[in-house]
């Protein structure tokens, strides 16, 4: 993987800030998307592992894959403040200006879709389309569970948890390598909140997709309605875990880009 310095100074060495290290690759030729994975996962597993890498090329497309800071092969911070989704939409948009792109569409999933929002949002002129996948109404209302989460991933050892979801997380992100405590840190920051109005200066299309047993999600309708030029796709019997890779999605995506002028 590449690696670059995102700094919000334009001059780190001269203003004293080493800025945090990010991890990307980019793949192919064509038309740039920009990839953004979710919580305790990483760029590879999320988007190679199913397959969206080979299928997006395959469409004739240049996938740039950001490992989000925290996660994969990007730094590792300690300090919550140092996360949450506008940030990371910060990143994002750093890592284009240090490609030398202008503008692309951008696709996040779970997490990387409240990231993918925030970077829609406060900066519309480098969107051309957006997918929001694997996180609809919750991206509004929250998804409420992130204090166990964050115990869960902190704690020294498994017999210390209870509950099935907090274990499944941890679980997850040993299986993917994760580093436990700086994804703790990651769940425990404050971010900042998306509000209906703020989705509703989305100038970019929009496509919502996320399965329908998905509760992490929530329900793709309201979403779609805050959003001027938003479509939405429900995924039949598929929930935030096998959503992902699921054909239909895939469908619903390059139907989508297709259709972008």
């Amino acid at each position: 993987m590449q690696k670059f310095i995102s700094s919000e100074n334009s001059d780190i060495s001269e203003q004293g800030d080493d800025g945090v290290e990010i991890a990307y690759e980019v793949f192919g030729q064509g038309a740039p998307i920009l990839l953004i994975h979710g919580f305790a996962s990483n760029g590879r597993i999320n988007w190679a592992s199913p397959g969206w890498i080979k299928f997006l090329t395959e469409l004739g497309r240049q996938v740039i894959v950001i490992d989000n800071r925290g996660h994969g092969e990007s730094e590792k911070l300690y300090d919550p403040e140092k996360y949450g989704a506008q940030e990371m939409a910060e990143d994002a948009k750093r890592l284009l200006d240090h490609l030398g792109l202008e503008r692309v569409d951008v696709m996040g999933y779970s997490m990387g879709a409240r990231i993918a929002a925030f970077l829609a949002i406060y900066h519309p002129e480098r969107v051309r389309s957006a997918i929001f996948a694997g996180m609809a109404y919750n991206m509004v209302r929250g998804f409420g569970r992130g204090d166990a989460i964050a115990n869960a991933l902190a704690a020294d050892d498994e017999s210390e948890i209870e509950g099935a979801e907090p274990k499944a997380f941890r679980r997850f992100a040993i299986k993917t390598g994760s580093d436990l405590k700086a994804l703790s840190a990651c769940m425990l920051s404050t971010g900042h909140k998306i509000t209906f109005e703020m989705l509703g200066t989305i100038k970019s299309p929009v496509l919502v997709v996320a399965g329908d047993a998905d509760d992490v999600a929530g329900p793709i309708e309201p979403l779609v309605e805050a959003i001027p030029d938003a479509i939405g796709v429900s995924l039949p019997g598929k929930d935030h875990m096998n959503a992902v890779g699921d054909k239909g999605y895939k469908q619903a995506v390059e139907k989508f880009l297709s259709s972008i002028v």
